[in-house]
């Protein structure tokens, strides 16, 4: 401390109004304490804490001064007593000629409790123009560099004492660390917007990757001699560029780990729907039910596949209609269903060790989900539905 603070009236001569200062004062402490382990906005937390210190030593007058390195000087951020333009606007300087930038710089408090006759330090225009007598200043310190000092400035012809000093520097204690805790929390969420941000970008590079892909084996398939040849890139690109509807659909929500499954269900059978002019898809789903982006993406190919299965077979003369319906059994398992009114499937029909490809990948999503998979025979058509676990066996818990 630069001045030698009064150290007040011996214990035997505090006054009732001294004792009851010094209570409030531990009142304030607990109360801004509080306040700044609830997440108070920031400004509001910088006004709060001015308004505080100048209530607890009775100051007309208290200021939060924002240190700014690169001009050496101190910005008024916030503070209580000052009239129209001060606050936002007026800087003092914050070199160890000042009462500030003394404090900032070494880490002390300083107390000025005759501005008029001071002979250490140089008065802020500031105090002048406001005609304050008297200041105070502690440093508000976190783990980086210091954020700048908490001065207390009043026009009284009193003393600031000893007890002053550690009630200020506990109010600036709290204000630093909760300055601190907003510094930590503002990085931890630019990492989270800039990793949020690259999923996405990784996830759109998928996608144009996935439709050239796409664009090239039908470009192929269109040139191919052998009509098998043919058939076999055509079903290739339709495949990829489900897989590529699947990520566009994915890179363009804030969403990143989850998704509403239902509302992702529909949106893709919207784009498979608008892909098959000789196809009608019709949805049925719950919303609001969350899973994790990983475990979507498969299930939603896996209904692809199903539905293209069925405009491909179940109707051979053309005029497909497939229901797709979603429905929440219990409170981690769902029901998806794919349902078709078309020629059912053949007499011998085994699913893991038939010849068609779609097939195999159904059975191959569903064991990769870890779900169950039930076939029936309809009077027409045919019937998949899919146990789905919204979380692996493994994530439980």
């Amino acid at each position: 401390m630069v001045e030698e603070a009064p150290a007040g009236p011996p214990e035997s001569e505090v006054s009732i109004e001294t004792l009851q200062l010094r209570i409030r004062q531990q009142e304030i402490l607990a109360d801004f304490g509080v306040l700044a382990l609830k997440g108070t906005p920031f400004a509001e937390l910088l006004d709060q804490g001015a308004r505080l210190a100048a209530e607890g030593l009775k100051a007309e007058f208290a200021k939060v001064l924002k240190f700014m390195p690169e001009e050496n000087r101190f910005l008024v951020c916030a503070g209580v007593g000052w009239g129209p333009g001060v606050v936002g606007h007026a800087t003092v300087g914050a070199d160890m000629a000042s009462l500030g930038g003394y404090a900032l710089k070494t880490g002390k408090p300083v107390i000025s409790n005759h501005l008029d006759i001071e002979e250490r330090f140089r008065t802020p225009e500031l105090l002048v123009e406001y005609g304050i007598h008297r200041a105070m200043n502690v440093i508000l310190q976190n783990d980086h560099s210091p954020y700048g000092v908490l001065e207390v400035d009043s026009r009284l012809e009193d003393e600031f004492v000893a007890a002053d000093i550690v009630f200020l520097q506990g109010l600036g204690n709290i204000l630093g660390m909760a300055i601190e805790r907003q510094r930590m929390e503002r990085d931890l969420r630019q990492a989270v917007e800039r990793q949020q941000l690259l999923i996405k970008e990784v996830n759109h590079r998928v996608n144009n990757s996935l439709s050239i892909v796409a664009s090239m084996l039908h470009l192929h398939s269109s040139v191919a001699e052998s009509s098998d040849v043919r058939l076999e890139l055509h079903e290739a690109s339709s495949r990829i560029a489900a897989i590529a509807r699947a990520h566009q659909r994915l890179y363009k929500s804030d969403r990143i780990d989850t998704l509403d499954l239902g509302a992702y269900l529909t949106e893709v059978c919207t784009d498979l729907d608008a892909s098959m002019p000789d196809c009608e898809v019709r949805v049925v789903v719950e919303e609001g039910i969350e899973i994790r982006t990983d475990r979507a993406i498969p299930a939603i190919l896996l209904v692809n596949e199903l539905i293209t299965n069925a405009a491909k077979y179940a109707y051979p003369a053309g005029d497909c209609r497939v229901w797709v319906t979603l429905t929440r059994v219990q409170r981690e398992t769902v029901v998806i269903s794919v349902r078709d009114e078309g020629v059912g499937l053949p007499p011998t029909f085994d699913i893991k060790s038939g010849r068609r490809l779609g097939m195999r990948l159904v059975d191959t999503f569903s064991q990769q989900l870890q779900a169950h998979l039930q076939i029936l025979r309809k009077n027409p058509g045919t019937e998949f539905i899919l146990a789905l676990p919204l979380k692996a066996p493994s994530q439980d818990g």
